[in-house]
């Protein structure tokens, strides 16, 4: 499912905005941060949500004496945070000359087709986004992709269904775990 870009506003109806943005003023209340330690904050709300959520941006603003334009432009300069909801599994794939040479393009509609999206988008589930890089600076271990951090070299069609298979699995085992104990009760 593609996520959209969007300029909506907090709905303050809506009480998963309210209930981020209370707890992102939480955050700050309870570490102290001030107005130099802006992009710290940042990186920890990115950890906690995977995303920079606007009524957490807004109420970084408010709690830092930090215009909400200064906190939206630190928000969108930099590609490691991201103003919409990211997956729990970052994929990223080298599209650079080594690795295309080697194949990434193949790859890459290899895992679009097993986990149904395309590069630049989420998942509707929230498991996996999928991004294409200009170089991961592996070169030697090309074609390869970049999993939460974590280097996957001189990756095949195959070795790409055997991989995925590691982040799906765990899916499945926790939901059957759930279910389990849901007839347990």
């Amino acid at each position: 499912m593609k996520r959209e870009k969007t300029n909506k506003t907090i709905d303050e109806s809506n009480p998963l905005d309210s209930d981020i943005a209370q707890e992102v003023c939480e955050l700050v209340n309870r570490n102290g941060y001030k107005k130099p330690d802006l992009i710290q904050l940042l990186q920890d709300i990115t950890a906690e949500y995977n995303y920079l959520p606007e009524g957490g941006l807004r109420c970084v603003s408010e709690r830092l004496g930090v215009p909400f334009a200064e906190v939206y432009s630190a928000a969108t300069f930099y590609k490691a945070f991201s103003l919409e909801p990211r997956g729990k599994h970052i994929i990223q794939v080298c599209v650079g000359t080594a690795c295309h040479v080697r194949g990434a393009s193949r790859i890459l509609e290899e895992i679009e087709r097993r986990i149904n999206i395309k590069a630049g988008e989420t998942s509707g589930d929230l498991m996996f986004t999928l991004e294409t890089v200009n170089c991961l600076g592996a070169c030697a271990l090309g074609p390869i992709i970049v999993i939460d951090g974590e280097y996957h070299g001189q990756m095949t069609s195959a070795k790409v269904s055997k991989l995925l298979e590691r982040y799906t699995a765990t899916k499945r085992v926790k939901a059957r775990t759930v279910k389990s104990e849901m007839v347990a009760v």
